[in-house]
């Protein structure tokens, strides 16, 4: 997984009005939760931040006064025209330690041309150590038949990493496509012309 040193500073204003000073001189408003301790408050350059997010599960080592704090993003705000990073929450981690966390699975291989595949869960749950997170897992679904599904238990995960959603989770699932009738013209029916009315 990636890893990106990135310096940060502790911010004791806080508020709307602090943080709307704070994405002006372009910085991101954050805070940093975990191990029971107090949260704290940090900004990060937005600009950095933003490039260092665009990685999946991204472990952000923080270049704090008075020592480095490693952590992953846990919710991540975004401007809802602009897409610019309003505000970050990021959870504390330690080399060694474990974690669960969402990742992102991906599909290889080639299944029955004749179906189409249903992408039923895009993630699954994992526990891995905190340094070692993978960006993404790979979901064989060559020779997938129609009618059939492929389930977490299916994906290979790298050494060190446990699977934590239930095994049987459907991933993805290999649909039979839908079979387009022709509409049928209504038969002739054998009908006498009507007789004419009498005068």
């Amino acid at each position: 997984m990636a890893e990106v040193s990135i310096a940060a500073t502790v911010r004791n204003e806080f508020g709307k009005g602090a943080a709307r000073r704070a994405r002006r001189d372009g910085l991101v408003p954050a805070v940093i939760y975990g191990h029971g301790s107090t949260p704290r408050h940090v900004t990060l350059p937005a600009h950095q931040l933003m490039l260092a997010l665009k990685a999946h599960n991204v472990l952000l080592d923080l270049q704090l006064e008075g020592g480095a704090q490693l952590v992953l993003p846990k919710s991540v705000v975004r401007h809802a025209i602009k897409n610019s990073i309003e505000h970050v929450d990021f959870i504390e981690v330690r080399r060694g330690e474990k974690v669960v966390i969402d990742i992102a699975v991906h599909t290889a291989g080639d299944a029955d041309r004749d179906g189409i595949l249903e992408h039923v869960n895009n993630t699954i749950s994992v526990r891995a150590e905190a340094t070692a997170i993978p960006s993404e897992l790979i979901l064989d679904i060559e020779g997938l038949q129609i009618g059939h599904s492929k389930y977490a238990s299916d994906v290979v995960l790298p050494a060190g990493v446990e699977l934590v959603s239930a095994p049987d989770t459907i991933i993805v699932h290999l649909a039979d496509k839908p079979t387009h009738e022709e509409p049928t013209a209504p038969a002739p029916t054998d009908v006498a012309p009507a007789a004419p009315a009498a005068e």
